[in-house]
């Protein structure tokens, strides 16, 4: 991923030092494995750790890409230079294994990292997002259907919604980040024939993963397809907040906005402009991440027991989701946290339609009263639609409409315009989201 959409710790985790430093882990636990069930010497597994560490912490990553150029394979490349600094112990190293067991439990290894950064962020953003919901917790403002004015809710129950999807998207990245998390150092074809099985558990519990059950050279795709389909589901979600945001900060709407920062410019052309570019740059770095979960899903469908298919889309994929993924959340936190919220235009938007909101609650009360809903919803719609295209008063025109006034009197139809009987529940639904009201 560029530079102008990655965050430093994460993208570490991508860069070629970092894989070979976890590629060199594996192989060296490897080794103590080996040794311990007296496949190979003590002394050279011991060999490995103290010529080869010192080798990788100051990898000379220029070296091994002559070798790789010469020998057109990125692990052999790896091992090649390795051998160049352990010496003929080095001999002992990749015993029984074969590429897609270093490849695999090492991308299982960096995925299971950077999934630890995410869930961190998924931590602050919904931390971000509960402080919120409870300051608007009875700020009033319009819901919308189909992008028209439906009735209101309060602006702390549209960020409830939102910290209860956050929620939901943690709980699938942990269950994710448990699919990814196995290794595989089972051999040619996966019949543990040339490594002992004792030796892909040794490295499973040292590199903090679990063992694969079975697989077939490399760890079956269908776990990769899982992973990146979350993070694609996180990104439809970061996506659903920021085109929220986008929406309230219109000029027509202006309830909400980005905060804007003293000395910040909007348009090169335009020196009025305050645009919500952050959410634009939300929606597309969510399609960024979504891209990959095709891939993904494609690369679930190998020949037989193994081919490189996979490979070239997981070396793109995974690093860019990820990253991506990392700096959106990051992006959306501060949004949410900065985000100024207008209650005077909310309100003004509120009385927008002359009361039309209401409508509902006059169309029950009718019912209630003994009008068939069919006569109920007749007597409320032609008076609305009156108001929606003249102008004026729904709650003044009920009072002059002799069926609407035979059922109910002027108190009973005023009460039905008390915009308190939408909050009324707003402790309910919190309980329910946050535990606490």
């Amino acid at each position: 991923m560029i530079p102008r959409y990655s965050r430093p710790e994460i993208a570490d985790i991508w860069r070629p030092e970092t894989r070979y430093r976890i590629w060199f882990e594996i192989e060296a636990h490897a080794c103590d494995a080996l040794a311990k069930i007296g496949a190979i010497p003590m002394d050279a597994a011991e060999a490995v750790w103290e010529r080869g560490k010192p080798a990788v912490d100051n990898i000379d990553l220029a070296r091994i890409e002559e070798i790789e150029r010469e020998v057109k394979h990125d692990v052999i490349a790896f091992l090649t230079y390795l051998a160049e600094h352990v010496g003929p112990e080095a001999r002992f190293i990749h015993q029984g294994m074969t590429s897609s067991d270093v490849l695999d439990t090492g991308l299982s290894v960096q995925l299971s990292r950077a999934t630890d950064i995410l869930l961190a962020d998924l931590d602050a953003l919904l931390k971000v997002l509960e402080r919120r919901a409870f300051e608007h917790k009875h700020t009033l403002c319009i819901g919308r259907s189909h992008g028209v004015h439906a009735e209101p809710t309060t602006f702390g129950l549209k960020l409830a919604v939102a910290y209860a999807e956050f929620a939901r998207n943690r709980e699938r990245l942990e269950a994710a980040r448990r699919e990814i998390a196995t290794a595989a150092l089972s051999g040619v074809v996966g019949t543990f024939a040339t490594v002992d099985p004792r030796v892909e558990a040794h490295v499973a519990e040292k590199m903090g993963l679990s063992v694969e059950p079975i697989s077939t050279q490399v760890i079956p795709r269908d776990r990769h397809a899982m992973y990146f389909a979350t993070l694609g589901v996180i990104a439809g979600s970061i996506e659903r907040l920021a085109i929220e945001v986008r929406h309230l900060e219109r000029t027509e709407v202006g309830e909400a906005e980005e905060p804007f920062a003293a000395g910040q410019k909007g348009s090169s052309a335009m020196p009025h402009k305050r645009n919500p570019i952050l959410s634009e740059n939300l929606t597309g770095l969510a399609r960024i991440v979504r891209s990959a979960v095709i891939p993904a899903l494609e690369n679930v469908a190998l020949w037989h027991e193994r081919d490189i298919s996979h490979s070239s889309v997981e070396r793109v994929i995974a690093p860019d989701a990820t990253v991506t993924l990392d700096f959106a959340l990051a992006r959306l936190t501060g949004v949410m946290d900065g985000l100024v919220v207008h209650p005077d235009v909310m309100q003004r938007n509120l009385d927008r339609l002359g009361g039309l909101i209401y409508s509902q609650r006059v169309l029950l009360a009718l019912t209630q009263a003994g009008l068939s809903r069919e006569r109920a919803y007749s007597a409320v719609q032609r008076n609305a639609m009156a108001v929606w295209s003249d102008g004026g008063d729904f709650l003044e025109r009920l009072k002059a409409d002799p069926e609407v006034m035979g059922a109910l009197d002027a108190a009973e139809l005023a009460e039905l315009f008390n915009p308190g009987a939408y909050t009324s529940h707003a402790d309910t639904i919190f309980k329910r989201v946050f535990g606490r009201c």
